[in-house]
């Protein structure tokens, strides 16, 4: 690049207010997050009209805590990237028309971009992506593998057929009588449990790269219902030990068969359940083990959701290119493509 590129990124997709400056798509110069999460904990999850409430109210100060931090001015922004989906669609609407209405205003190029490729390009925040690569994305709403071949060239290889593994974790949780959001209550017990409860792997054919966590829910519900009918006292460490090895076994057996049969050379994990310490343990045994894959894990602080990661993969399809008009609306089941 000859001169700098910019970036006013914006994150609104589900219960976090986030706006960031990202320089050249890979470094930091501010990312503002507003949290939602003690308003939602009272109800056992995001309630969207509250969730919309709260963007609408923290959206302003967002924008100008990104820039003072970042020490720029609008006249320094090359271009502005927002999520366009998917996610929810009165939270994507507060971020996408704050992002139409200053980009009109300071005549600023607009850029809508993936919530899923956002995650994945937190990782080139980290280092540079080497290609091909695959992508394990891991979060309340997605579970995938995504093969890219090259920047923003994406090829879906598996998906789940029923909960993502996010979705699972909190449900998981909620059985247990665990505070909302649940899974880093699961992971912080499964961390001082045992596996004694036997759960099932779920391989779906030895082909396939979908997965399903719908069965192994349902085992965990069962299993704590059928132990209080008989009287039993079920122990929380060693069910969430039990049921966090399933999942860990089930996503590094498979993203480790995807990465050899499609050689890639490099691994890298997106979304918030990458945080979980159980399966970034996994993950590094396995390509310990392996010997020939790199494997790349973003901090804590990029797998949740937040507009750095909006300004890194936002930045990559500016320089692609690709411009969004003052129609854009929010998708809330936009599908990941390439461009």
């Amino acid at each position: 690049m000859e001169k700098d590129i910019l970036v006013l990124a914006v994150e609104s997709s589900c219960d976090e207010t986030s706006v960031a400056v990202i320089k050249n798509g890979t470094e930091i110069l501010s990312n503002v997050v507003a949290s939602q999460i003690e308003s939602h904990k009272r109800f056992g999850g995001v309630v969207p009209e509250v969730a919309s409430r709260h963007h609408v109210e923290s959206v302003t100060l967002v924008f100008e805590e990104a820039l003072k931090v970042a020490n720029v001015t609008w006249d320094d922004i090359d271009a502005i990237t927002v999520t366009e989906g998917p996610g929810l669609i009165g939270s994507l609407l507060i971020g996408i028309n704050a992002a139409k209405a200053l980009a009109f205003a300071h005549d600023i190029p607009l850029v809508g971009v993936h919530h899923i490729a956002g995650h994945i390009y937190a990782n080139q925040l980290v280092e540079p992506l080497e290609f091909p690569l695959l992508a394990l994305v891991v979060s309340g709403g997605h579970t995938e593998l995504v093969y890219m071949k090259d920047h923003y060239q994406f090829e879906v290889i598996g998906e789940t057929l029923d909960d993502a593994v996010g979705e699972a974790y909190d449900k998981v949780a909620r059985t247990l009588s665990l505070p909302y959001p649940g899974g880093p209550h699961i992971d912080r017990l499964a961390a001082v449990g045992e596996d004694t409860y036997k759960l099932p792997r779920v391989w779906l054919d030895k082909e396939s790269y979908d997965f399903s966590f719908s069965g192994l829910k349902s085992a965990v519900i069962n299993t704590v219902h059928n132990a209080k009918q008989r009287g039993e006292e079920i122990v929380p460490e060693n069910l969430a030990a039990s049921f966090q090895a399933s999942v860990v076994e089930v996503l590094v057996e498979k993203t480790m068969r995807a990465a050899r049969e499609y050689n890639v050379k490099q691994i890298i994990v997106a979304g918030g359940v990458s945080a979980n310490k159980g399966l970034r343990k996994g993950l590094e045994e396995a390509v310990a083990k392996d010997g020939h894959i790199k494997l790349t894990v973003p901090p804590l602080s990029l797998c949740t959701d937040n507009a750095a990661m909006i300004g890194a993969a936002g930045t990559m399809a500016y320089l692609k290119g690709h411009r969004s008009g003052m129609d854009m609306n929010g998708l809330s089941g936009m599908e990941l493509t390439s461009l």
